[in-house]
């Protein structure tokens, strides 16, 4: 077998997946199953080993690699153990402690604090936590973050290890509670986060005691020292200095956010991402500097992998970096031993070491990833090159000499031949002192051509063999990642090694230091410069929804197939090979143009209530399949006077992957209510992401970020409508009415107020849905002085201002009369919405109470004579299951 290690880790990674079964999951406490498995892997064990003694291999090959598969169902079994007691989300979940208000932590610093572009950033390991004066063990890891004035205190000064207190009221990381939402929760437990909080006075953490040096203390503040290095060389140049930041030390805190969606934008985001091609280029300088200093290769191997440890230790997002490093150590190995390791043996190798460590970072999406890129490059474009380009590669080398012409194959050999026949015509036509040169430079020309084929087709062998879990997990297709690639890729390359020699010369010798990142800032400005023009081709690059899980499946068993077909020794006919070939590219094409349809229920209207924290967002569906989306919920807009750098954007994070799970790419009218952030700062994301056809918008208001929607609107060719009190629409028997606000549309206001709330109320058989927005007492008692009593009725009720009391009042309730009221409110916020009274108010009036914060996502349905009801994470009264409710005549209240 000439791939070994893959078949171990295709085994393996078989036996993990059956246990990432939920139903295993369940039942992966059970002493039973944890014996019996144990018991099944050393029988398949011993069994292997006896048909190997009596020279039976295809029997014990058979057993070793069932022995595998349990192995992979066991290490997750293993995994997947309830948390310790003591680990503070059971500590929170068991209500042994409360997360309500500010409590005293104490742990130990992981890391030197981080400076971040509005203050500090710190993680501490916990290991105790105070709680109503009584000291409790804890485990987990606590992120907190400080905002640094320029004129006020600072924290005091700590270092990795040492010992901290802090007082600080910590939450559980942010999720939203929708289809296909980014999961923030658990991206930040891989990395052992399972708290955050803010430090709301640098008085608040202080040092209990100092730590003893160790190899992990060192190493982080070596990467202090590194950052503040980077920091001092290009002081003039921040832009650059985040960047380098992100490439050499994957820290990429300072690069915004339009930066990182530049780099998404043209396929090259894997630049600010530490992982095989800064350790790859790293490893290779390293391993040069070792020979050219004339070491011996025992000496050189040391220290290129002492110098690769120290990189993993120091470097941030080290999973990544350790996957590479692992690989790296692997074939500078196989050359210390003279062998020449094949890269997807060497990829398995490291695969089954990680996996073995953490069997559940199979489902890790930089993991796959990773691991698929390398599969890409060993199996596709490998093959695919030494069929091509390699041959006449190895040809050039020494093309002079024709006693090396017998080492190479005949199409080589015809190669130099022709090669020499070429420079000897041109000696005979060339003065003697130019004929050789000429040659030389025609060698070398070839040389280029060949290498720029070569990263040609691996760029095109990465791009289309990662197109399925790039759409799944980014659901962005980048048309000039091949392009971008050509150029980024080799800078890449020159910028690593150049950036580690610039900062270890800087903190030698400073003038040195200098003028070496002068071309390193050269260098990394094109690279920018290169990516934000490419960028700017908006037709470069656009959003889709996920593909199919059969569809992935089927992908990559052809790519597999095709894959094998390369390395076969005797080729299949050329009708299977194009048939596979037809197959894999038929495969590509329908993930890069989804031609599936939306998931939608004809003949019913749909009214979704998204979570999306302390905001609003609405999506309407009519029976026929038209679509209204209300509001984006409110994108964060940064830290102060760094607005640019990191923040949660509801519109990106929850409603675009919510609206791709269903399979959308269009949608008919985008409404926003008012222009307050929690509704309107998601929705630029949606007219990015997404086409639409109109904006509909009420009131006019001198808001920045409202005039920003308007002209994105317009560059996007978007229809802007104002909509207001008394105009109605009809889509697919569905009426829809506006019954605020009265403006007149040119009436520009200085400011946005939740009374200026588009309100709409939609009517379909003898079901009615009422949508206020925002609107305050004072718009409800309007709306009831100019409506007919019986004309409000409404089945279905979102909750004005997100449960604020000041939002519907008594007269409006009972007006309405609603059976079904949603809320759309955060988790713990800190406005206190769903007020108390207003909860009271409606459980008094026998309305059923939907909240986003508690139930997810709210889905209601009705075919006209009866609703149906279902919540992401559970409806109260109804479990998951979707709850129908019988409709009645708009004059009777439910009892």
């Amino acid at each position: 077998m000439r791939l070994p290690a893959v078949a171990i880790v295709a085994a393996f990674a078989s036996g993990i997946v059956l246990g990432l079964h939920p139903t295993v999951a369940r039942n992966a406490s059970s002493h039973i199953l944890l014996s019996s498995l144990f018991l099944l892997v050393a029988f398949f064990v011993l069994a292997g080993i006896f048909f190997v003694r009596i020279a039976h291999l295809l029997v014990a090959t058979i057993a070793s690699l069932f022995g595998w598969i349990l192995l992979g169902f066991l290490g997750v079994c293993i995994a997947e153990q309830p948390r310790d007691a003591n680990h503070v989300i059971s500590l929170v979940e068991q209500s042994r402690i409360s997360l309500k208000t500010p409590l005293r932590w104490r742990g130990h610093l992981r890391d030197e604090p981080t400076r971040l572009p509005w203050g500090y950033g710190y993680e501490i390991e916990l290991t105790r936590v105070e709680f109503e004066g009584a000291f409790h063990p804890a485990r987990g890891g606590l992120r907190l973050s400080f905002t640094a004035h320029p004129e006020g205190p600072v924290p005091p000064e700590l270092h990795a290890g040492d010992e901290v207190a802090v007082l600080a009221e910590a939450k559980r990381p942010q999720i939203f509670k929708d289809e296909g939402a980014f999961d923030r929760r658990a991206y930040l437990a891989q990395q052992n986060i399972d708290l955050v909080a803010t430090l709301r006075a640098p008085q608040l953490i202080e040092r209990i005691s100092s730590s003893t040096p160790t190899i992990g203390t060192v190493l982080a503040r070596a990467r202090r020292t590194l950052r503040d290095e980077i920091d001092v060389l290009f002081a003039a140049a921040p832009q650059v200095a985040g960047v380098l930041r992100a490439m050499l030390l994957g820290d990429r805190n300072f690069v915004n956010r339009a930066e990182a969606l530049d780099f998404q934008k043209t396929g090259v985001f894997h630049v600010l991402v530490v992982a095989g091609l800064h350790v790859g280029a790293l490893a290779f300088a390293l391993y040069w500097v070792g020979r050219k200093l004339r070491l011996s290769r025992m000496w050189t191997t040391l220290f290129t992998l002492t110098m690769l440890g120290a990189y993993v230790g120091m470097v941030e997002q080290r999973t990544p970096v350790l996957r590479a490093a692992m690989m790296a150590a692997i074939v500078v190995l196989g050359g210390f031993f003279f062998r020449r390791l094949e890269l997807l043996n060497s990829a398995a190798v490291a695969a089954v070491i990680l996996l073995l460590a953490k069997p559940v970072a199979l489902r890790d999406s930089r993991f796959q990833l990773t691991f698929v890129a390398i599969g890409c490059i060993g199996g596709l474009a490998l093959p695919w090159l030494e069929k091509t380009a390699q041959p006449y590669v190895r040809a050039l080398r020494g093309w002079r000499d024709v006693t090396r012409d017998a080492a190479h194959e005949p199409r080589a050999i015809q190669f130099r031949i022709d090669l020499r026949s070429l420079a000897l015509w041109l000696t005979s036509r060339l003065p003697q002192r130019l004929s050789k040169p000429t040659g030389d430079l025609i060698a070398g020309g070839l040389s280029l051509t060949f290498r720029v084929w070569e990263l040609l087709v691996l760029t095109l062998a990465l791009q289309a063999g990662m197109l399925p879990l790039m759409a799944r997990d980014f659901h962005r297709i980048p048309l000039s990642a091949p392009l971008v690639n050509l150029a980024a890729v080799p800078l890449t390359g020159i910028v690593v090694p150049l950036g580690f020699l610039t900062l270890a010369c800087g903190l030698v010798f400073t003038a040195a230091g200098k003028l070496l990142a002068v071309p390193l800032a050269w260098l990394t400005a094109l690279l920018l410069h290169i990516v934000q023009w490419f960028a700017h081709f908006p037709r470069w690059s656009y959003r889709i929804p996920g593909p199919p899980f059969w569809l992935i499946v089927l992908f990559f068993a052809v790519g597999i197939l095709l894959a094998a077909e390369m390395r076969l020794k005797h080729p299949l006919h050329k009708t299977m090979v194009w048939g596979l070939r037809s197959a894999f590219v038929a495969c590509a094409l329908t993930i890069a143009i989804y031609p599936f349809g939306e998931r939608l229920t004809k003949g019913k209207l749909e009214l979704t209530v998204l979570d999306v924290g302390q905001g609003d967002s609405l999506l309407v569906v009519t029976p026929g399949g038209k679509t209204l989306l209300i509001d984006g919920g409110g994108a964060f807009g940064g830290f102060p006077g760094h607005e640019e750098h990191n923040g949660v954007d509801p519109g990106e994070e929850a409603v675009s992957p919510y609206l791709w799970s269903r399979g959308f790419q269009k949608l008919d009218v985008v409404a926003l209510t008012h222009a307050h952030q929690d509704h309107l700062g998601g929705l630029t994301a949606i007219l990015e992401n997404f086409r639409v056809a109109q904006l509909w918008i009420g009131h006019e208001v001198s808001v920045p970020a409202l005039v920003r929607l308007e002209e994105l609107a317009r560059e996007r060719k978007i229809s802007i409508e104002h909509e207001l009190r008394g105009k109605s629409f009809r889509w697919d028997s569905v009426d829809g009415e506006f019954l605020w606000p009265e403006i007149v549309p040119e009436e520009l206001a200085p400011s946005a107020k939740n009374n200026d709330s588009l309100v709409l109320r939609l009517r379909y058989g003898n079901e009615t849905l009422l949508l206020p927005g925002d609107a305050e007492k004072q718009v409800e008692r309007e709306i009831l002085s100019e409506n007919d009593p019986e004309a409000m009725r409404a089945d279905v009720l979102k909750i004005g201002h997100h449960g604020s009391k000041n939002s519907t009042t008594p007269e409006f309730l009972a007006a309405v009369q609603p059976r079904v009221g949603i809320i759309s409110a955060g988790e713990d916020n800190p406005y206190g919405h769903p007020s108390p009274e207003l909860l009271e108010r409606l459980e008094n009036a026998g309305i059923r109470i939907l909240r986003t914060d508690q139930n997810g996502a709210v889905q209601v349905m009705t075919d006209g004579r009866q609703l149906e009801i279902s919540c992401f994470v559970a409806c109260p009264n109804g479990g998951n299951a979707a709850a129908s409710v019988q409709g009645k005549a708009p004059d009777r209240k439910q009892d």
